[in-house]
């Protein structure tokens, strides 16, 4: 069965993503990690950018005799949260299993080299493929659900990870820790975004409700809308 998909991300007004930049400075910037942990998901995602800020290893070394099988692995399973690391190509050398204590899973494609994933294995990290050489986003909620029992997935950015969750019709609700400040200069990411080659694409919502607008304090809000996707969009 598919998790329930929560996105929750902060942002300035104009919905950009770094708070370094906000002005002011320092508008509601305690927030995340709070409603992060009232929202309780079994796991949390980020995209290969974000996850590189967490890295402290180099990319592992290109030379190994290690033939391994394109087969999920897994150092541990009985975790209470796991970080889920989107990282097609693995280019992340992690030099760390885990993210505040939570076990790091990556999702890579085939294409990786072997190497890779004996600097994964030499670390104790786990990871799934999720496609040939492009990630299916769909098979990944599929193999989370299936092998490690997650049943409630965070999406926690960056922008290109969102919206490739959005457009492929997967996110239930949409949680914006909204702060009282703007960016309003070019270079910043937003909540949602994409690469060059899916720019076009739009994603298959059909309505968004307001649930519920909560004021957490110092002028932040709280805006929690449930999304309705085309039933078709994920099977696409």
């Amino acid at each position: 069965m598919k998790p329930y998909v929560i996105c929750l991300m902060h942002s300035s007004l104009d919905g950009r993503t770094h708070p370094s930049r906000w002005r002011p400075k320092g508008a509601g910037t305690d927030w995340f990690e709070k409603i992060h942990d009232e929202l309780g998901g079994d796991a949390w995602v980020i995209g290969r950018v974000t996850g590189s800020e967490f890295a402290r290893g180099q990319p592992y070394p290109a030379t190994n005799d290690a033939k391994l099988p394109r087969e999920n692995w897994f150092a541990r399973r009985d975790a209470k949260t796991y970080g889920i690391v989107l990282d097609a190509r693995g280019k992340i050398g992690w030099g760390r299993s885990d993210i505040g204590g939570d076990p790091i899973v990556v999702v890579l494609t085939e294409s990786v080299p072997d190497s890779h994933l004996a600097g994964l294995r030499g670390e104790g990290i786990s990871y799934i493929f999720a496609g040939k050489s492009e990630l299916d986003l769909a098979l990944v909620l599929d193999i989370l659900s299936r092998e490690l029992g997650v049943k409630r997935l965070l999406v926690e950015g960056g922008g290109v990870a969102n919206g490739a969750f959005l457009r492929a019709g997967l996110i239930d609700e949409f949680n914006l820790i909204l702060s009282p400040a703007i960016d309003g200069a070019e270079g910043a990411p937003f909540v949602f975004s994409s690469t060059e080659a899916d720019s076009d694409k739009r994603a298959p919502i059909t309505a968004m409700t307001l649930e519920s607008t909560r004021q957490l304090g110092g002028d932040v809000l709280l805006l929690r809308y449930l999304i309705k996707n085309d039933p078709q969009a994920a099977s696409r």
